[in-house]
């Protein structure tokens, strides 16, 4: 018997997929898509290719997987990962983790997965991303699951936040399948990797009766994505910037553009890291708190071990010697190191505003993570 209960969120079912293939042949954004992901095959070839799959994994085999291997290419220099040794076959995983780029950090994991010969995940989709019927197919032919944005109406906004519960749960529990989830509502615009707590809340919402088993159950495993050149950086800076006189409100295409921009700029290295699974007793420990309390403990546990396990590259350290006028740091880069980043810096001189304060704020970007390192956050 089928479960409707989840459908105005989850992701397709395989019988869903060819007409979602059929779409997306059809797109008049295919020979732009193609050209990226399959440079040297002839449209017609894509398009028969596209109307092949009849399951989700056909698709993620077949387009996702070198979409990111496209991007890995042309935009990174080393993709490494560690502590992936403890990831069980068969056994269903929360990664919950530090969110630099749209659409990257659940991207490139899923590629990580399918090359150590585990499962992909489904992923959370903030629904101000879906913007059209096309990013709409991609998505849930991806495994992509809709989140909702926080409303005006705090009533709503419950609701919301009960019902993405328990899909969560019943993803992982009854089903088990793995899902990906972004720390916080948002991308870190400023270098601080920081768990909010309401998505500690939201977990469990689903299982209120037993905080220690609503958690436990679902197998939390946080991840640390570490970008050697951040990820939309000069972006990020001048958003923050910005929100220091006004409230800062999108522009439209906006996040179309963060998109780009994450796909297509030089990133260098990158790595991702597995951090130890939260374990059963150690969120016991906290069993005596209040609900916030222990809601805020928890997220600090995952803070502790985002920023614990991040990697610094020679812009983290030269980034905290600018900003702090020291050579602390000097052993860790080169000249050349450093060179290059002050022409990155220097991009920041084109734009209107205070170069100072924007200067301030890109190396704020690349220097928190060390004072992160340095300073973790403890329960």
């Amino acid at each position: 018997m089928i479960n409707n209960t989840f459908d105005d969120i989850r992701p397709y079912y395989d019988e869903e997929i060819p007409e979602a293939m059929r779409r997306i042949a059809e797109s008049q954004a295919l020979p732009v898509l193609s050209s990226f992901v399959f440079p040297h095959v002839p449209l017609e070839d894509v398009k028969r290719q596209l109307l092949s799959y009849k399951t989700i994994r056909d698709f993620q085999l077949g387009v996702m997987y070198h979409v990111n291997k496209q991007i890995i290419s042309n935009s990174i220099t080393k993709f490494s990962y560690d502590g992936h040794e403890q990831l069980q076959p068969g056994k269903a995983y929360l990664y919950v983790s530090n969110h630099r780029d749209i659409m990257l950090d659940a991207s490139l994991l899923q590629n990580l997965l399918v090359d150590i010969g585990l499962d992909t995940t489904q992923i959370t989709f903030g629904a101000n991303l879906m913007m059209n019927q096309l990013v709409i197919d991609i998505g849930k032919s991806n495994k992509m699951f809709r989140v909702e944005r926080p409303g005006n109406s705090i009533k709503e906004f419950y609701k919301c936040s009960v019902h993405l519960s328990e899909y969560i749960r019943d993803v992982i529990t009854r089903n088990k399948e793995s899902v990906w989830i972004a720390q916080r509502n948002g991308r870190t615009k400023d270098g601080n990797d920081q768990t909010d707590q309401g998505i500690i809340k939201m977990f469990c919402m689903s299982k209120q009766e037993d905080k220690i088993k609503a958690l436990s159950e679902l197998n939390i495993v946080p991840i640390s994505v570490s970008y050697e050149w951040e990820s939309c950086d000069i972006l990020k800076a001048i958003e923050l910037y910005e929100s220091r006189s006004v409230k800062y409100i999108k522009k439209p295409g906006e996040d179309l553009n963060s998109i780009l921009t994450g796909i297509l700029q030089k990133k260098g290295r990158v790595h991702f890291q597995f951090c130890p699974m939260i374990k059963e007793e150690e969120l016991t420990r906290f069993n005596g708190s209040t609900n916030n309390e222990y809601h805020k403990q928890v997220a600090e546990l995952i803070d502790s071990r985002i920023q614990s396990a991040y990697r610094l590259w020679p812009n983290n350290y030269i980034a905290h010697d600018i900003q702090y006028g020291q050579q602390r740091f000097i052993d860790k880069y080169t000249p050349e190191d450093k060179a290059a980043f002050e022409k990155h810096l220097a991009k920041l001189d084109k734009y209107e505003g205070s170069t100072e304060e924007l200067r301030e704020i890109l190396l704020g970007i690349y220097a928190n993570p060390i004072n992160n390192k340095e300073h973790p956050t403890l329960t």
